[in-house]
């Protein structure tokens, strides 16, 4: 357990004993989790698919039992498959570049309570003691001093059970989010088109022997063959083709052209950063994220031209199935009242949301951006993005002082979000009156376990298994915003900012004391 000194839990009466003992069940299950973490990635990869389940399972139950019940709600499978997705290692030195890892990451303890935070034996919603401002001060003000941090620091800490603020410090100065700007993106998406939305892409008639392939924006479409095993799968533009070969044949057709549309989208179809690793050109087709290798998450080359490559997959994949498309597929325009012939459905968009939280997926933040745009009417660019992102949070009537949404990834430096914003979006999200943005709370990476926290707070037993947080990192910007539940069950959310920094490592450290400075309060 890190030092924290006069932080720590201040044991006040014989009458907490109860409590105490409470305590240290869960930081003896939590030193467990510890050691099966590290006998887990010492054994061989067909052992631990013996044994993963029972071996996490036998280490977290008493954890399990004493902190956490099911949430209530929709939560869709419940945490759903960012719990047991494959974790993305980060390199140490960027939030953005996350290293590929092919090992199946070992499944977290549900650390997050039912909503409303209950302490074990209490009755009633927000039974767990509440932490007071003066012990959250006097556990995070010094915390805040590190000069691993950069000139600006801000933090906002909340209750989620009373819905207000215990700790706060520069919370309403606007700074630069990095990727934590991304829990704005999927708030909005989510409140302006619900956790079931989906993303079409689709094959019309445009002529008695042509068709045209029509993007919607979906940047999860594959053309890869389906993973055996996977609970969800993606749209797959085998599947496409398949219902489209047995449509044009009952139509006698077997010989077509081709063409392929992409209006859905308007605008620069490069990010202003320009051609990077970290994104693909924002375009309404694209197949697996116009990676150039075998990847699904983290950085990889990217295809310049997206849709044209898309599209002569598509072509491939038809003359595999008996039909002959005459000439290189080209850009067109499908009619205005189209006959569909076939179509294929993304994933929902509550999973799209947690797949983009877990691995900070830079391409479906920027299409869940656009598909805000469409939802509400904007033009579906760079800017209509950012000003529908705007328009929903505002209905939502989250604090939007000084805020700026350039993008939907957090990769322009030029946007600006408060560290109350961000505090805010999360107890919107884990509030029992909009079990719509469930998926915000179950997609966020879980320290030491998944994503993009996958590889940080290892030997911080406090935090480890117990933060539940998105990260955002570009050089000079450290961001961490998420939930815990602290050392008395009391369900937080929290968000810390920085900026100026020169050292990387020594940020993201001293931002994860902060956050398991939290969990290991109960600061009254």
């Amino acid at each position: 357990m890190p030092k924290t000194g006069k932080w720590q839990v201040r044991w006040q009466s014989a009458a907490r004993s109860a409590r105490s003992a409470t305590r240290a069940a869960v930081r003896s299950a939590q030193t467990a989790v510890a050691t099966t973490q590290q006998v887990w990635h010492a054994t061989p990869r067909h052992t631990q698919q013996t044994w993963r389940l029972t071996a996490v399972s036998a280490a977290t139950g008493l954890a399990v039992a004493i902190v956490a019940v099911a949430a209530s709600g929709p939560w869709d499978s419940g945490q759903r498959t960012a719990e047991r997705a494959e974790a993305a290692a980060m390199d140490g030195a960027s939030g953005e570049h996350h290293a590929p890892d092919s090992r199946p990451a070992p499944s977290a303890p549900p650390v997050l309570p039912a909503l409303g935070g209950r302490a074990p034996g209490a009755a009633g919603r927000g039974a767990a003691p509440a932490p007071t401002d003066a012990g959250l001060a006097d556990a995070l003000e010094p915390l805040l001093k590190d000069p691993a941090l950069g000139p600006l620091r801000t933090a906002s800490v909340l209750d989620v059970a009373a819905g207000r603020e215990v700790f706060g410090e520069g919370q309403g100065k606007a700074a630069t989010p990095a990727s934590t700007v991304k829990l704005a993106t999927a708030v909005a998406a989510l409140s302006a088109l619900g956790p079931d939305h989906r993303i079409d892409t689709t094959v019309v008639l445009a002529g008695k022997k042509r068709i045209v392939l029509v993007g919607g924006g979906d940047p999860t479409l594959t053309a890869r063959a389906p993973r055996h095993g996977a609970e969800e799968q993606p749209a797959n533009l085998r599947t496409l083709a398949d219902a489209t070969a047995r449509a044009l044949k009952k139509r006698h057709l077997t010989k077509i052209s081709l063409g392929y549309d992409t209006s859905a989208y308007s605008g620069p179809v490069q990010h202003p950063i320009g051609p990077n690793e970290n994104i693909a050109p924002v375009t309404a087709l694209m197949t697996d994220e116009a990676r150039l290798d075998d990847s699904d998450h983290g950085t990889a080359p990217r295809d310049a031209d997206p849709a044209r490559t898309a599209a002569g997959t598509f072509a491939d994949l038809l003359h595999d199935r008996g039909i002959t498309v005459d000439g290189d597929p080209g850009g067109a325009k499908a009619p205005k009242k189209p006959d569909r012939i076939a179509a294929v459905h993304s994933l929902p968009l509550s999973a799209l949301v947690e797949r983009m939280l877990t691995h900070s997926d830079n391409d479906i933040a920027e299409a869940l951006a656009r598909q805000t745009a469409l939802a509400t009417r904007q033009p579906a660019s760079f800017a209509g993005a950012g000003k529908a992102v705007r328009t929903a949070l505002q209905r939502e009537h989250l604090p939007l002082s000084g805020a700026v949404f350039e993008d939907g990834s957090g990769l322009d430096r030029d946007d600006k979000v408060t560290a109350a914003l961000l505090s805010r979006l999360l107890l919107h999200a884990s509030s029992p009156d909009h079990p719509a943005l469930r998926p915000v709370v179950t997609g966020l990476p879980v320290a030491a376990f998944t994503g993009t926290l996958s590889n940080r707070y290892r030997g911080q037993s406090a935090g480890a298994g117990a933060v539940r947080a998105k990260t955002g990192t570009l050089t000079g910007v450290n961001t961490l915003a998420g939930t815990v539940v602290d050392a008395d069950g009391r369900l937080l959310a929290f968000s810390f900012m920085t900026t100026g920094t020169t050292d990387p490592q020594g940020a993201q450290t001293a931002l994860d004391k902060l956050a398991s400075a939290v969990a290991n309060c109960g600061c009254r």
